[in-house]
């Protein structure tokens, strides 16, 4: 489910549900937010690396756990740690937090990439933000990152028309620093990785308090509108429908909606 491997000073985590084009289910939230803690608390580890395994990178949440949420669902057990916990660890993460973006990015896997320090991304990967299209909002803080990052009018149509958005574009936006070769990918991330990971962590985590300074407030602030706005969202016809026509394998119909 997270496969996780020290290469010296760089600690990579693999998302590993390929058959599941690396869907964030509530057991690998908690894992990550697990792996994430342990990395921050361990000395022997100065720099962490995130990627998927399969055609995916992270496909975002797992939608048959949430349309088991929606009313008449058979309910799923929550995680320790779930949503809210993993990205509680990638905000307050204080070492180097680098995402190689394999393949498909979506929802969750595309948001996160608002916590990275640095990310790469395959030529062949895409994103896409699907909110809109699930009847819901923006989450993970996007809502703040994304203008800061891209700009408000990118930002705008990114996490609002669903659309698909390819590499080149996502680093023309300033979403990523580096489009790579497929297989060339981990590679290149590591290689970078590695040179963080041979300077003092000590300064590395002064460097990072320094570059984001001011900015956690922030973060905090829009993930709790986005939490109000989910909460509003989550089970209402619109993402019913969503869901519904997700499982049935049709598209959905937000007529009147």
């Amino acid at each position: 489910m997270l496969d996780i491997e020290d290469q010296g000073r760089v600690r990579l985590l693999t998302l590993n549900r390929p058959d599941a084009l690396n869907a964030f289910s509530e057991a690998l939230y908690d894992a990550t937010a697990q792996a994430l803690i342990d990395a921050a608390a361990d000395p022997d580890v100065a720099v962490v690396v995130l990627t998927g395994n399969g055609r995916a990178f992270c496909a975002g949440t797992d939608l048959v756990e949430m349309g088991a949420r929606n009313p008449g669902g058979d309910g799923v057990e929550p995680g320790v740690h779930g949503f809210a916990g993993m990205i509680d660890q990638m905000d307050s993460f204080a070492k180097p937090f680098i995402v190689a973006v394999n393949g498909l990015a979506i929802g969750v896997g595309a948001t996160m990439l608002g916590f990275a320090d640095l990310a790469f991304m395959s030529s062949e990967a895409r994103l896409r933000c699907p909110f809109s299209s699930l009847g819901v909002a923006p989450e993970a803080a996007s809502s703040y990152t994304f203008p800061l990052l891209l700009g408000r009018q990118q930002a705008m149509w990114t996490l609002l028309s669903a659309e698909w958005i390819s590499a080149e574009e996502a680093q023309e936006m300033g979403l990523v620093w580096k489009v790579c070769p497929p297989d060339e990918l981990l590679d290149t991330t590591m290689a970078h990785a590695q040179k963080l990971a041979a300077l003092p962590v000590s300064s590395l985590m002064e460097s990072k308090v320094l570059i984001t300074h001011g900015w956690h407030d922030g973060v905090a602030a829009a993930r709790e509108r986005e939490n109000a706005a989910f909460s509003r969202l989550m089970g209402a016809p619109a993402n019913v429908e969503a869901i519904s026509a997700f499982m049935e394998k049709r598209p959905p119909d937000f007529t009147g909606m």
